[in-house]
């Protein structure tokens, strides 16, 4: 028998909801998985509960649950996209911080010959300011590409919001993406973060139309294709990213980080397909990897039976205000027992509603992305008690 609970529900109201679906069926930790699609998750961070600190104002992190949720990616056949979005890069994980992350990551990964792993490189550790030069934003990316590289770190190069401020025009743009790839000791992958995401990335590129924006950047990348093994785009567009995706040099890759249009994106059409770079993959990890191995297989049914489910869950999750999904990917590793309790980074468990939480746990048992659903029910109900519903 599925277990039963009370939901609150858009009205105010509360409805019984029963657990309809069993977990998803996989192979062991030691299963040979053969993806013919390159897939990072980018990944959360654990907070440390117990920290007596601020939590809005000092970062604190559990590195034993967060470095268990590295290797849980990597079982599953996974690749890590390290310090990015997902981790609350610049939404309580500051250069820091991120930095201790990324060491802790690649030291785990050395230990691991099929650890996949990239680290986000931006210039966090500048605050624009109205003085903010080009020279100002070219010096804080040297800087922690440079720290990264020591590492052996692969590098994902993220947008940067001081650029946003110190930028003049399109060719500002171009020649800081030129000084650093020029620079970079081996090919880089580009992320476009948009907007939507970070409102203060609004006119990335020197261009207020995205349409135009794309135009400056793929000159970029196809005018640097030995230094650029791809490019994320998260724009929230599937017509964009397919569009995108034709005029990029052969050599580079499209990692989609489009969390509302994933599924079709990796599928693909006649004139190819994207990779994946996402953060709903961290919420959905055990899918994804089963998916991406019946595509392996040359099973497209089969991908879109295991993955399609995923989409309306993701783009609940990822709905706007869309810098606030990090809390239902929280959520969703909270609720499958990958972490010990709901609490983030900045006190960012409380960015989105118990209504918003409820419709989660119902999509994501339609998804059938709940491990255990049993104990998925009674941490569900945990959270419940503390809005207030018996």
């Amino acid at each position: 028998m599925m277990p039963t609970l009370q939901l609150p529900t858009s009205s105010g109201e509360l409805e019984p909801y029963t657990v309809t679906n069993t977990p998803l069926s996989l192979p062991g930790a030691d299963a040979r998985r053969q993806f013919n699609r390159v897939a990072y998750s980018a990944a959360h961070v654990v907070a440390n509960s117990l920290a007596d600190n601020d939590p809005w104002l000092d970062q604190s992190i559990d590195w034993e649950q967060t470095i268990a949720f590295r290797h849980y990616l990597w079982d599953l056949g996974l690749g890590v996209a390290e310090a990015m979005d997902t981790a609350q890069r610049g939404m309580g994980l500051n250069w820091n911080g991120a930095l201790e992350l990324i060491r802790h990551s690649l030291d785990t990964a050395s230990n691991r010959p099929d650890a996949l792993i990239a680290c986000g490189v931006g210039t966090d550790q500048l605050i624009p300011a109205p003085n903010t030069t080009v020279d100002d934003v070219i010096r804080a990316y040297e800087e922690q590409v440079e720290t990264i590289e020591k590492l052996g770190g692969r590098i994902i190069l993220m947008a940067s919001r001081a650029l946003v401020v110190a930028a003049k025009s399109t060719e500002d743009y171009c020649r800081v993406y030129d000084r650093i790839l020029r620079q970079a000791k081996e090919p880089v992958i580009l992320h476009w973060l948009g907007d939507m995401f970070d409102p203060s990335l609004k006119g990335y590129w020197g261009r207020q139309d995205h349409m135009a924006a794309m135009d400056v950047c793929v000159d970029i990348i196809n005018s640097h294709k030995n230094k650029v093994d791809g490019v994320k785009i998260s724009l929230l567009s599937a017509e964009k990213e397919v569009n995108m995706r034709r005029r990029l040099a052969p050599s580079v890759r499209m990692y989609t980080g489009d969390d509302f249009n994933y599924a079709e994106l990796i599928a693909g059409d006649e004139q190819g397909y994207s990779h994946a770079l996402l953060g709903i993959f961290d919420a959905i990890a055990p899918a994804a990897s089963a998916a991406l191995a019946q595509l392996g297989a040359g099973n497209k049914a089969g991908f879109d039976e295991i993955l399609g489910p995923t989409v309306p869950l993701s783009r609940h999750i990822f709905k706007a205000p869309t810098r606030f999904y990090k809390t239902g990917v929280v959520f969703l590793a909270y609720l499958n027992g990958l972490q010990d309790h709901f609490v983030m980074l900045g006190g960012q468990q409380s960015a989105r509603s118990l209504v918003h939480l409820a419709e989660l746990f119902r999509l994501a048992d339609k998804a059938s992305v709940l491990r255990d659903p049993e104990f998925a029910t009674e941490r569900m109900r945990r959270i419940l008690a503390v809005g207030g519903v018996a």
